[in-house]
């Protein structure tokens, strides 16, 4: 028997579990509200005087009906307890939706979340097939009556997941061709998609903000008096891809965890863009999760490629749902 070099070894189980998270589902895989103010006393005089601030007329805080959208990220793939139909669409019962609603003291029947595993923006408009059954078109849960509308969707068009698999597998080989004496290349997944000047990734993200764009602006028709909340996803890897090394080891090389910090940043400006055109809201989530990556141990939020036990690699954990809620709670307050 011979024995696989260790890089060799990681970098082939890392593309195994990332091809294993990748397979849910069908799919491939700031705020404008204001709190309430404070009344005026009464013996406030009508008109303000050049000392006083006028009080602002509060924005009430929408009371429902809430719909939830988006893909895993939004569903809270793995996360106990799994609620809902269909069991394909790995809905958490804590997911951030969920956390949002009972924040905001929403009865069951003011709350839907529709959001499914490996969803796409098509799958807003079209039924969606899972290994569970068929999650309906999303944007039918929407009616006029509909107040809050949160979505978070658009890495699976990107094909953000496929990324980070085939970048795992082009170190692999390119760590063999090390071993073999052939040199190694400084950044792999980045030649692979980003040759001949040609952003491949940056091209995909553009499209789906094609496609997101006339999402938001069907769900408008459909429910024009909701506040509409884009919800971007939290960082994944560190500003320094050197600090991953502990967790990563030599699996991808430094070069291409910078190409995937900077592909979802692309991603997440893509879906702030969309949102702002739309009139919507969008919610940074990357920000508040800087040290909070996949690499920074247990203070992390999102599952490395190799997670903890029962949780989906290069997800959220229950402590990264609990964080978005609060961030999405803060804009939809103001």
């Amino acid at each position: 028997m011979t024995t696989r070099p260790a890089a060799a070894v990681t970098a082939a189980g890392l593309a195994a579990v990332l091809l294993a998270a990748c397979s849910s589902g069908s799919g491939s895989d700031g705020a404008s509200g204001k709190g309430f103010a404070g009344a005026l006393p009464a013996h406030a005089p009508a008109t303000p005087t050049a000392t006083q601030t006028p009080t602002p007329t509060p924005t009430p805080l929408p009371a429902g009906p809430y719909v939830a959208l988006g893909d895993s990220y939004t569903a809270g793939i793995k996360i106990a307890p799994q609620v809902g139909d269909p069991k394909g669409c790995d809905r958490s019962g804590v997911n951030y939706p969920s956390l949002v609603a009972k924040a905001l003291g929403l009865a069951p029947g003011q709350f839907q979340d529709v959001s499914c595993s490996g969803a796409r923006t098509g799958d807003l408009t079209s039924p969606q097939q899972t290994d569970g059954g068929a999650n309906p078109p999303q944007l039918d849960a929407l009616t006029p009556a509909t107040r809050l509308v949160t979505v978070g969707i658009g890495g699976n068009d990107a094909g953000f997941m496929e990324v980070v698999t085939q970048c795992a597998k082009d170190n692999l080989v390119d760590a063999v061709k090390g071993l073999v004496g052939s040199g190694r290349a400084a950044s792999p997944c980045r030649d692979r998609y980003a040759a001949g000047g040609t952003d491949e990734v940056q091209r995909k993200v553009d499209a789906a903000g094609d496609r997101l764009g006339r999402a938001l602006k069907e769900i408008g028709r459909r429910s024009p008096k909701a506040r509409v909340y884009v919800v971007g996803y939290p960082a994944l890897l560190p500003a320094d891809p050197a600090s991953c090394g502990p967790v990563l080891g030599s699996t991808l090389a430094p070069a291409d965890l910078g190409f995937l910090v900077e592909k979802e940043q692309q991603l997440n400006g893509m879906l702030r863009k969309r949102a702002e055109s739309a009139g919507a809201v969008f919610v940074d989530a990357a920000t508040p999760s800087a040290g909070h990556d996949m690499c920074a141990g247990g203070a992390r939020w999102v599952e490395p490629p190799f997670p903890a036990p029962g949780l989906a690699a290069i997800h959220p954990n229950a402590k990264g749902q609990e964080a978005v809620a609060a961030v999405v709670l803060k804009a939809v307050k103001g």
